[in-house]
């Protein structure tokens, strides 16, 4: 069917469609319905993957710490070792580099925005992507290959949790105390934890009494299931029927590996992902060398960008489904007579997009799966952006087979764990394994987040400061806290479609600061208080979000449906997009002035 041949979208049905699909969800609890895995749960947490090395505790000093061995601590560690700052200690609880991609060695696991764009430092390490989504194994050997190239393992601590950061002003340097009995000093801090490192459990009742196996995805025990992270066989499944509760963009990439292994799948949703297109092919070789110019990276970091975000581009390089919806917004932009874009043309014009496109991916279910009713529950009712977009081949495929069973539970979740299985819709089934693919948190406070509350100038913490919500210059400094840097999107450009592409700016930005600082024998730096509410201003003067506003069905990206008030309003980006905010900094930091910081020697 052309698109000539489509018959007109019913808008305000979706509408109505859209909020009964969410109101059934909303849930007065928000993020507090999910189970920290602390006490009877830790054992969810121990590291399967690395032993733990003993060693003496570090007492020493150094120049910057960097907390998180992700990409954030890994780019900005490149980054200060080539502007010659080459005392650098990233603290990571992993056994190694990687962060996310660590933990994360569930079978099927890769990352849905382009290798070209997503992996960083490329360039730098001459690694050419095998293909363009690349599966775990290999995002994960590429952050070993940034650390072993910029000698970022020489100083690491590994398998090390920060405890607690306070601020010795007699000295100008930060005090660190970690639970392997460190307490060294560093000049800098930064702070890269990332939003996908603590795990969560659902707050089913009855989660402790299950007499079977259970497991999170972040956690993978392949000697339960056989088979390994590079893609063998989940070879002892074969007997098994298995439960996995949650229906993300993780369970989206193991349900595939999960059905042609298990004797039975019970796949439990509450909510259903948007399954797009994915059509993931190897790197050509002579295609890749012929764009792997000088600067290559940089320039396709931009375009996919300005493209994802509706700026200006004169072409798409990556062509992708994150870059879809908005070649679509575009169109329909440039189609307005002119004097007729206003900031209401330009909604409706990006709500058009978007419900054409949700029509065209819940087309998709029913092309793809077999069984009508099944069918019918896999399709999402929400404009694209309201949750993580998935991108998958085989996931929709895996339905067909006779072992996989969709359970929808119509928004409301499983009702009760028992000894013996799972309990949805006034049923029990009956399984062997319990495999939970319920995430992390994410719309938590920050200091919960990462473990410890940083005291900064006259023992203020962190959490005292931020009781109101976040507040920083350019999402990276914040005042009465000298001497730190946070990476993270949020208050800076806040792309969520690609997290690094944030990293690679803030390391960039760090590095020139802590630079500046080393060379001109600062001893303090630290953002002035007018410069932060300047900066908080410019930030809310903008539209608020297009992804996770507060109507969409509830999800990680709107704090489970739970308006926050001003909080929520204060996890947004530079009100002109992603690009502005990147040029903005560029700007800024080559200037060598940093308006809106004070150095002090």
């Amino acid at each position: 069917m052309t698109v000539a041949d489509r018959p007109a979208l019913d808008k305000d049905a979706l509408r109505r469609r859209y909020r009964e699909e969410r109101d059934k969800r909303l849930r007065p609890d928000g993020n507090d319905q999910y189970i920290r895995l602390t006490g009877r749960f830790a054992h969810y947490l121990k590291d399967p993957y690395t032993p733990v090395t003993e060693r003496p505790p570090k007492t020493d000093h150094v120049t910057v710490a960097f907390i998180g061995g992700g990409f954030a601590g890994l780019l900005t560690g490149a980054r200060l070792k080539e502007a010659g700052v080459t005392d650098v200690r990233i603290v990571e609880k992993g056994g190694d580099f990687g962060g996310t991609w660590y933990w994360n060695r569930y079978p099927g696991a890769q990352c849905d925005t382009a290798s070209y764009v997503y992996m960083p430092l490329l360039e730098e390490t001459g690694h050419m992507p095998t293909e363009k989504y690349a599966h775990a194994p290999e995002i994960l050997e590429h952050c070993r290959r940034i650390g072993k190239h910029f000698g970022l393992y020489d100083n690491a601590l590994f398998h090390t949790e920060v405890l607690d950061l306070e601020w010795d002003e007699a000295r100008s340097r930060w005090l660190i105390r970690t639970d392997r009995g460190d307490a060294f000093t560093a000049q800098f801090v930064a702070m890269g934890i990332g939003p996908l490192h603590v795990p969560k459990l659902p707050g089913i009742p009855g989660i402790d009494d299950f007499a079977g196996h259970s497991f999170h995805t972040s956690r993978w025990d392949y000697a339960y299931t056989g088979g390994d992270p590079s893609g063998a066989p989940l070879d002892r499944l074969g007997d098994k029927r298995v439960a996995l509760i949650g229906t993300g963009a993780t369970a989206v990439q193991c349900v595939p590996h999960l059905a042609r292994s298990c004797r039975e799948l019970y796949v439990f949703q509450r909510t259903p992902s948007s399954v797009d297109v994915r059509d993931n092919r190897p790197t050509d070789p002579d295609w890749f060398a012929s764009i792997a110019t000088p600067g290559w990276q940089q320039r396709w970091l931009e375009n996919f960008t300005a493209n994802q975000t509706g700026g200006p581009a004169d072409e798409d390089l990556v062509m992708d489904g994150w870059t879809d919806i908005a070649r679509r917004f575009r169109a329909k932009i440039s189609a307005l007579p002119p004097g007729q874009v206003t900031q209401e043309s330009v909604l409706a014009a990006f709500e058009d997009a978007d419900f054409e496109k949700m029509e065209e991916i819940r087309a998709r279910v029913d092309a793809v799966v077999r069984d009508p009713e099944t069918a019918r529950r896999l399709k999402a009712w929400y404009r694209q952006l309201c949750k993580r977009p998935c991108f998958h081949d085989e996931y929709l495929q895996a339905f067909n087979l006779p072992g996989t069973h969709l359970v929808d539970t119509d928004g409301r979740g499983v009702e009760r764990i028992t000894e013996r299985g799972v309990v949805a819709a006034g049923r029990e089934y009956e399984v062997d394994c319990v495999i939970y693919a319920s995430g992390f948190e994410v719309g938590t406070d920050y200091t919960r987040r990462a473990g410890y509350d940083i005291k900064g100038r006259d023992g203020v913490r962190l959490s005292e400061r931020w009781a109101d919500g976040m507040r920083t210059l350019h999402g990276m400094h914040v005042h009465g806290f000298p001497n730190v840097f946070i990476v993270q999107p949020a208050q800076g450009a806040n792309l969520i479609s690609n997290i690094p592409h944030n990293f690679t700016e803030a390391g960039r930005t760090i590095a020139a600061i802590v630079r500046h600082a080393v060379e001109h024998g600062h001893t303090q730096v630290e953002a002035t208080r007018e410069a932060e509410d300047d900066w908080i201003e410019l930030l809310l003067s903008g539209t608020g979000r297009l992804m996770g506003s507060p109507d969409c069905t509830p999800g990680y990206y709107n704090n489970e449906g739970r308006d926050l008030g001003l909080k929520s309003w204060l996890n947004v980006g530079h009100p002109q997009g992603a690009m502005a905010y990147f040029a903005y900094i560029d700007r800024w930091r080559t200037s060598g002035e940093f308006a809106g910081l004070t150095f002090r020697s």
